[in-house]
């Protein structure tokens, strides 16, 4: 039985795709004393955030806040722009897409879920022609929205958002684009505006580097402008009493202010030149996929996104052999060695894990997580083709990272 003062030596290796290891620095900038949040203290705070997470998802436009999860700002994604019965098609790429269309449908939207059949289309992105023919037979303009997940951090594959824009426009329809970018913002390379999308969804616990708690919604004019028609029920979530008092940088609700200070120095790091900027945390997430990867290779074992261009700078799931529970595996290795392992969701339950390369992590990170994973993978009998530790090491060493990000980490 565990007990809540399991306290090992040394740190505890989170190596799941989130939530992700806190950097020490938000963790104190989350210290300090709560504030009024109707004082104008808490004002100046408000208009710095909101101003730091417009940077991180490129957009000139509002994005809304809430003190919530991810779960929360796919509920307000949809209630602010639809209407009971509208149709939406979503695409299946994984578990949390599977997730966000069983939300959508208990809130009274219908909904058709498009994508690969079985397990396959749970290794790949989403194929962007198959929305482009969908929309193409819609004639009537039955569709009011597509949502996709940039990230699918149930597979560790990355689709191509720009993309699926360019389908939807190439149909010439008018339905809204609606992202889950929630483990793909500030990890993988994202433009809201610039892709055209009307609503991203995300939350604090991945590339932002905070824990679980605050949740986003990134709005463009054309789904403010459908919100003003939506039926769907709303308060909490209703996007236009929050975007009017945040001009001034409050909330008409409690805000979660100590998180709202991480969040405020979350951005910073994200954005300061020693840090590399966003283009430098984009590379560095590459070169670390790139370099976890390679050591899955060479452990023989398969990676559970195979389409290449797809391949997640967020996380990699690694395929165990056939006849070898991948749970069991994870179990072994965190009761041995301290180190938790993201598990297999829905249709790859027990055939697949996963492993994190976001968050406060760096080379070094990485390398104790594969070798956990490598000490690991023996004791429960699994044959390797080599080492996977030496291969993540040659990657590494051979692959070094520019200057401004080696002084970053």
């Amino acid at each position: 039985m565990l007990t809540l003062d399991f306290h090992p030596t040394g740190r505890h290796f989170l190596q799941i795709p989130g939530p992700s290891p806190v950097p020490d620095r938000i963790l104190r900038a989350m210290s300090l004393p709560t504030i009024d949040h109707r004082g104008p203290e808490f004002g100046a705070l408000g208009l710095r955030v909101l101003k730091g997470i417009q940077q991180i998802f490129q957009t000139k436009h509002p994005v809304v806040i809430y003190p919530a999860s991810g779960t929360g700002a796919w509920e307000a994604a949809l209630a602010n722009t639809l209407s009971p019965g509208d149709l939406v098609l979503m695409y299946e790429t994984g578990h949390f897409a599977a997730l966000w269309q069983k939300l959508a449908s208990r809130l009274g939207v219908k909904t058709e879920f498009l994508g690969l059949p079985g397990v396959e289309g749970w290794r790949k992105g989403v194929q962007a022609h198959l929305i482009e023919e969908r929309l193409k037979a819609d004639k009537e303009h039955a569709i009011k929205a597509v949502c996709v997940v940039h990230n699918e951090t149930s597979t560790g594959a990355t689709s191509n958002i720009l993309a699926v824009r360019k389908a939807i426009d190439a149909a010439k329809h008018p339905a809204l684009l609606m992202v889950d970018s929630i483990s793909g913002l500030a990890s993988a390379e994202y433009k809201h505006d610039e892709w055209g999308v009307d609503v991203t969804v995300s939350g604090s616990q991945k590339g932002l580097m905070l824990p679980p708690g605050i949740s986003f919604n990134a709005l463009a004019p054309k789904a403010l402008e459908a919100s003003k028609s939506a039926k769907l029920p709303k308060a909490f979530w209703a996007w236009d009493e929050i975007v009017e008092m945040n001009k001034s940088g409050y909330w008409p609700y409690t805000p979660n202010t100590n998180l709202l200070y991480g969040l405020a120095e979350a951005c910073d790091m994200l954005l300061e030149p020693a840090f590399g900027g966003l283009e430098g945390t984009f590379a560095r997430h590459r070169r670390w996929g790139e370099g976890v990867r390679a050591g899955v290779r060479a452990w023989g074992l398969e990676i559970q996104c195979n389409e290449a261009a797809s391949y997640s700078p967020v996380l990699t799931g690694v395929i165990t052999p056939e006849g070898v529970d991948a749970d069991a595996v994870r179990k072994l290795i965190y009761e041995r060695f301290d180190l938790s392992l993201g598990t297999g969701l829905g249709k790859v339950k027990g055939r697949m894990f996963r492993i994190g390369h976001l968050g406060d992590c760096n080379d070094l990170t990485l390398m104790a997580a594969l070798s956990g994973c490598e000490m690991g993978l023996k004791l429960a009998g699994v044959k390797l083709a080599g080492s996977g530790v030496q291969a993540a090491m040659d990657y590494f060493a051979g692959h070094p990272a520019p200057v401004a990000l080696q002084k970053a980490a």
